[in-house]
């Protein structure tokens, strides 16, 4: 059978380029198509300006980031500012320190399950992490607010997450331990509320002297672009985004599009044990269909307002043009196969997921229809036109699976069917996938 493999294999001549291409350039290098490249002109009829993209550096903030790019974005309009950004690392010591809550919270809750079985092994498999979705840092921004990037920076690990995560997890696993073995020894629920205590009061240093600690007041000052000077003195973070970002969250909603047989259109979902605060901000899709998904999008760009959105970005996707698009490689004309399954598929038998959260500042429409959409990333300036992205509208179907759009765009049936109560889907669902790329 080897031997029939082999030999046709070698009995084409052609084969001997395409080998000899990708052994030496690797496979995105040889199967790259020039055509999708200069089809990808970064110049859109619908477009808003956002200025200096940001950069997450190497941690899975992207979700993060592009969140908080979508405030700032607001704000740098309203007083006139350049290039201004939110702190990211303090919204990462709130996400930390309430994921770490909410993992112990569900340790506990589910302390009578067996070690070996499914749900606690996915509990342990990763304790926390710097991935998320939209409705996770809403119940951090509700809860905590949110500064200046002055008021709190980076720091070297805030910019570099992987030792903190080693860290955060390997105690967390421990106090996991611990709190079973409470239970097993029957001690009361107090008492091991009272263990988890304790245990975030070690969080709370390790993450400290990771990070900084996050500050209860601070004092806002900045020169516009007309060069006038501002100043807010003794300002908290809660009333920081009250003030300058003056938003409100609940006027939000995560849109989905997850084709699968077990998720309706029009029907709303969350996952089980996925969050941050525990009490906070619930998670909850509307899923649709990709038309009326783009068309959401596309009316609150014409807006002037940019939008949060969750895709797979690794797939046909390349860094260096900043272009993502499904005819960007040939791999059925290198390899000699086809690549035939659809989007639902995808999902089902775990090819692909929401990786990594970006945020759309523009599209192309001919005729009223996009061809392709403008992407502000958050990876810094050397990817991509200055940072931005260019993805083609056949990517946005098949590899764009979330957007947060305001609830006035929405139709009345739309608004009707959000309101709905979720169905639950189980915790390993892949719409219960992190943003998390570096």
């Amino acid at each position: 059978m080897i031997e029939s493999f082999s030999d046709s294999v070698r009995s084409i001549a052609e084969n001997k380029i395409i080998q000899d291409a990708i052994m030496k350039n690797g496979i995105h290098a040889a199967t790259l198509n020039s055509d999708a490249v200069v089809s990808m002109n970064p110049v859109f009829s619908e477009e808003i300006e956002t200025g200096k993209v940001a950069d997450q550096k190497q941690s899975g903030r992207c979700w993060m980031f592009a969140a908080l790019n979508t405030f700032r974005h607001k704000l740098s309009e309203t007083y006139n500012l350049k290039d201004f950004e939110l702190s990211q690392n303090y919204t990462l010591f709130w996400d930390k320190f309430e994921k770490a809550n909410y993992f112990l919270e569900n340790i506990i809750e589910t302390a009578s399950e067996p070690l070996e079985g499914r749900l606690v092994s996915w509990l342990l498999e990763t304790p926390q992490q710097d991935g998320g979705q939209w409705d996770m840092l809403v119940a951090i921004l509700e809860k905590y607010g949110v500064v200046p990037k002055q008021a709190m920076p980076e720091t070297y690990q805030s910019s570099r997450t992987i030792e903190l995560n080693r860290v955060l997890n390997a105690k967390l696993r421990e106090d996991a331990g611990v709190l079973r073995k409470l239970y097993a020894d029957k001690k009361t629920r107090e008492a091991l509320e009272n263990a988890k205590t304790v245990m975030l009061g070690d969080i709370y240093r390790i993450l400290a002297f990771a990070l900084g600690e996050p500050p209860k007041t601070f004092d806002f000052e900045y020169r516009d672009e007309d060069k006038h000077f501002h100043r807010d003195l003794g300002i908290t973070p809660q009333a920081f985004f009250k003030k300058y970002i003056d938003l409100d969250l609940n006027d939000y909603v995560a849109v989905i599009n997850a084709p699968t047989k077990d998720k309706p259109y029009n029907k709303t979902y969350t996952v089980q044990f996925l969050g941050t605060v525990v009490g906070g901000h619930p998670i909850k899709y509307l899923n649709v269909d990709m038309e009326t998904l783009k068309a959401l999008a596309i009316s609150q760009i014409k807006d002037n307002e940019s939008v949060w959105f969750g895709c797979d970005v690794v797939q046909y996707s390349d860094n260096k043009h900043g272009i993502m698009d499904t005819a960007l490689y040939d791999y059925e004309a290198a390899f000699g196969t086809e690549f035939k399954m659809n989007k639902a598929e995808r999902l089902d038998y775990k090819h692909s997921c929401l990786t990594h959260a970006m945020v759309l500042t523009g599209v192309n429409l001919v005729d009223g229809k996009p061809n392709r959409w403008k992407v502000e990333n958050s990876w810094g300036e050397k990817w991509g036109t200055k940072g931005y992205f260019v993805m083609s509208d056949p990517w946005m179907d098949e590899y764009t699976y979330q957007v947060v759009i305001n609830k006035k765009y929405l139709s009345d049936d739309l608004k009707a069917a959000f309101e709905q109560d979720p169905i639950e889907l189980k915790p390993w669902d892949p719409m219960g996938a992190l943003a998390v790329m570096q």
